[in-house]
């Protein structure tokens, strides 16, 4: 018996050192993703308190994942891996079953020419808001505290809106089509000729205070989700899409670092309201590294906070469906530094760097736009502030190849 039980008790150890060495390795790329400088106001954030090797848990489909944010824990991992689409196929059909809800419908219910300039009430908005609150449920990620979720390489996560409203969590190394709205409303007061609205943004940053987004991929994607085939209805892009990575609600502390945004309009909102006075003080960010490619506007676009902008690279190729609006958007009570930025746009004014809307402030700080530095001629007072934390300002001639290099998720 010696001779047939010593070679099994050998094998089974040598398959326990194997898979402990496996979770080693799963823990310390983990942690080789995590374990780096952090830029800026977030720079206090430490996520899934990784140096601990406790709740880590490998994910490669939407179930998995849900069921790894609802683990009650203190802290947590997620580490993806592969393609995880939230949307599994769901179509407006799964959606709007037995909500009364048609597009068809709702376009003759509401159309301006017989409706007017009214907002929707009725039937087919209420079966629009269940249909919508149906995928929300499907493709909702309520991110809970002391979270890191990181990409192994070429880690996808198509479809999901991941909502951020408790405090420290990294979100790393993750490539995302951005979230595509099957029931967007109809605003016949939005702007002059109205236009439709949808909701998800990538990552809805809401309230939650010490947040890392770095060397992420995001975009509309190909195809139908693409703004390049977006229909028109009353005369307005039927838009699926909301914003990237949208910073609100008194949310407060965030770097977003090395991460490249791609072919969408509206890119990172932080603030969502003049009216919203208890933002004050707070939505302080960092925005540094990142490549904006073909992205139409809020780049970002900001009310009340503090906001360093730096060493971003922008580049728009006058694309039909993603034309140059402007960069940066300095709104209510916004406190921005813009330093050493470059911006390639063609046929742009360099005017078009910052759109300013009003009671806002700017330090315009060096940068560069089609080859030529901007002029002060924002006619806003300068920032009052100035960063406490260290950063490596990148001179501009050095921007473009940085940023091209190292933004998105290309860590290994």
């Amino acid at each position: 018996m010696k001779k047939i039980v010593t070679p099994l008790i050998t094998i089974g150890l040598l398959l326990l050192l194997f898979i402990g060495i496996r979770n080693n390795q799963e823990i310390n790329s983990a942690n080789a993703s995590t374990n780096s400088n952090i830029i800026g106001f977030g720079k206090n954030t430490t996520g899934g308190n990784y140096n601990k090797h406790k709740n880590v848990y490998v994910v490669k489909n939407a179930d998995q994942l849900k069921k790894a944010l609802k683990k009650k824990v203190a802290t947590r991992i997620i580490y993806i891996k592969g393609s995880i689409d939230m949307n599994a196929g769901k179509s407006i059909t799964d959606y709007s079953k037995n909500t009364g809800y048609s597009l068809q419908k709702y376009l003759a219910d509401y159309n301006p020419k017989e409706y007017g300039k009214k907002e929707p009430t009725g039937k087919q908005e209420r079966a629009r808001k269940i249909a919508q609150k149906v995928q929300a449920k499907q493709i909702e990620l309520k991110i809970p505290a002391n979270t890191s979720i990181i990409g192994k390489k070429n880690a996808q996560i198509k479809n999901a809106s991941l909502v951020l409203k408790k405090n420290n969590v990294i979100v790393q190394n993750i490539k995302f089509t951005t979230p595509f709205d099957l029931f967007p409303q109809w605003d016949p007061k939005d702007g002059k000729s109205g236009n439709w609205n949808s909701q998800y943004d990538a990552i809805s940053i809401k309230k939650a205070h010490n947040v890392w987004v770095d060397h992420n991929s995001f975009s509309d994607g190909n195809g139908y989700q693409s703004d390049n085939e977006a229909k028109e209805y009353f005369g307005r892009q039927y838009q699926h899409h909301d914003g990237i990575v949208d910073i609100t609600d008194g949310a407060n502390n965030v770097s977003v670092s090395y991460n490249k945004f791609a072919n969408h309009d509206k890119t990172m909102l932080i603030g969502s309201s003049d009216s919203k006075k208890s933002d004050t003080n707070k939505l302080n960010v960092t925005v540094a590294n990142n490549f904006f490619l073909n992205t139409v506007q809020r780049n970002p676009r900001i009310r009340y906070g503090k906001v360093q902008v730096f060493n971003n690279y922008y580049q728009n190729n006058s694309h039909q469906a993603y034309k140059f609006s402007y960069a940066i958007g300095a709104g209510y009570k916004s406190n921005i530094i813009a330093q050493n930025n470059v911006v390639d746009a063609k046929k742009v004014n360099p005017k078009k760097f910052v759109s300013v809307f009003k009671d806002a402030r700017l330090t315009n700080q060096n940068n560069i736009f089609n080859g030529h530095q901007i002029k002060n001629h924002f006619d806003v007072k300068k920032a009052n502030w100035k960063p406490k934390y260290k950063f490596n300002l990148l001179p501009t001639n050095e921007v473009k190849v940085n940023v091209i290099k190292h933004s998105g998720n290309i860590l290994d």
